[in-house]
């Protein structure tokens, strides 16, 4: 498939908050985080990245809270083009940032809470379905 339109594309907007945090490659993941009903791992040689529930003690030396989020209503085809940065010149545009994440399914932005409103605003105005 070719670039996608923003009229093909919804987003659903998430209920609860999250915090990012960074561990240490080889730490250990807490149980709470796994018995979770959203949580997202990335791992590399050099760190271990955990996005959960703001609500969930990660022991984490670094981590950033109050993040919110939009899911983009799935499942998307893998070969879509654009569907990211579509949503990211949006809020670029309107100076917020985002922490993005992908499945095999779709894709999850996340912007700062205190900048959710406005980021629907201009998503809305911008011609995506929330």
């Amino acid at each position: 498939m070719s670039d996608t339109g923003t009229q093909a594309l919804r987003l659903q907007c998430l209920a609860e908050q999250f915090c990012l945090h960074r561990l240490p490659p080889a730490a250990e993941i807490p149980a709470e985080v796994l018995d979770s009903a959203f949580y997202w791992i990335g791992k590399t040689d050099e760190e271990l990245s955990i996005v959960c529930a703001s609500t969930i003690a990660v022991p984490s030396a670094q981590n950033s809270d109050g993040w919110s989020g939009f899911r983009i209503c799935g499942p998307l085809d893998l070969g879509m083009t654009g569907v990211l940065a579509g949503i990211t010149e949006v809020l670029r545009d309107v100076n917020i940032s985002i922490f993005a994440l992908s499945t095999f399914d779709t894709d999850y932005v996340l912007v700062r809470s205190q900048t959710f409103v406005a980021a629907q605003h201009a998503l809305r105005l911008a011609g995506y379905d929330l």
